[in-house]
């Protein structure tokens, strides 16, 4: 009977998220089909309305996953900032004499949120009989976290060489606040190069490309100004000018495809050089995009009213 309502309650669960991103994915598509007619109306070009259209389809899922990526790695980051309380707490418990089942539901607090729905799901199952080692592997294989993992190996090998239990949880738990530290300051001393990266990332390129298509667009005035010069008239030049064939919106398209390519790439570098990972930086991938192309835009406008002022 117990079973049949935990299934029941799973099925339910399943439904509900079912309906939930089919709902999401409704607004999508609605959202897409109003951003390709109004990019219609603006532009009065189909391939441009299409673009919108189905890069928004696209771009959807793309974020729902990055998203979840990161909101899985922000669980597991508060997890282990946790996860040295948790063991010193239950080295104390187990100082005062309780068991290890009790030792550790006991230090389930609500402060140590996500974990501690981790610990009671530990806890009740070394109380229905199974064995400590394989509970503690279950729940760091739930938890997903390398460090974490690592630590309760060691915990289970000091278990098996028959050491005090008490006294190998509180020394793991200080070696944890001591590496957590040492994380810290190793971010600290590498902050100078994340500052580096976002300036150049975010006001540097952009300034640049800004820059270039301003002069394409300089040039392509000057040059359409120039007389034509017949083919039989001969100049000893070292170089020659003449028409450029590349337009300003090409230019400007391009810019922006970069920089935003240029922006992904530089928010993976900043997650691996400040966390050590990748997927940390994804974070700052939005707010790089935004600062790099108003930063584009605003640069264009300023180097085009002093470049018009000029030519």
């Amino acid at each position: 009977m117990k079973k049949q309502k935990i299934s029941e309650v799973k099925e339910l669960k399943i439904v509900k998220t079912e309906t939930k991103s089919s709902r999401i994915m409704m607004f999508v598509l609605i959202f897409a089909l109003v951003a390709g007619i109004i990019s219609y109306i603006i532009k009065r070009d189909y391939i441009i309305s299409l673009g919108f259209f189905f890069f928004i389809i696209i771009i959807f899922p793309v974020y729902r996953y990055f998203s979840k990526k990161l909101s899985d790695s922000g669980r597991i980051r508060r997890i282990e900032e946790v996860f040295p309380d948790f063991l010193q707490l239950m080295s104390s418990n187990l100082r005062a004499g309780i068991t290890i089942d009790k030792a550790m539901l006991l230090s389930a607090r609500p402060e140590f949120s996500p974990l501690d729905a981790e610990i009671q799901k530990t806890g009740k199952d070394i109380v229905t009989g199974k064995d400590i080692e394989v509970a503690l592997i279950d729940m760091s294989k739930r938890i997903n976290s390398e460090k974490i993992h690592k630590t309760i190996l060691l915990i289970i090998s000091g278990i098996k060489a028959g050491g005090n239990l008490a006294v190998l949880l509180e020394e793991t738990a200080v070696n944890m606040r001591e590496r957590n530290f040492v994380e810290k300051r190793a971010a600290s001393n590498v902050l100078m190069y994340a500052i580096f990266i976002f300036v150049a990332v975010a006001i540097g390129a952009p300034a640049l490309f800004s820059l270039s298509t301003i002069l394409v667009g300089v040039l392509t005035k000057l040059l359409s100004g120039l007389p034509t010069i017949s083919a039989s008239t001969t100049i000893n030049m070292p170089f020659t000018l003449s028409k450029i064939n590349i337009s300003v919106a090409f230019i400007e398209y391009f810019s922006i495809v970069f920089i935003i390519a240029i922006d992904i790439l530089a928010s993976l570098i900043l997650g691996l050089v400040m966390k050590g990972e990748e997927k940390e930086g994804l974070k700052y991938t939005i707010p790089l995009i935004i600062a790099s192309i108003a930063v584009f835009f605003v640069m264009k406008i300023l180097l085009g009213n002093f470049m018009a002022g000029m030519f």
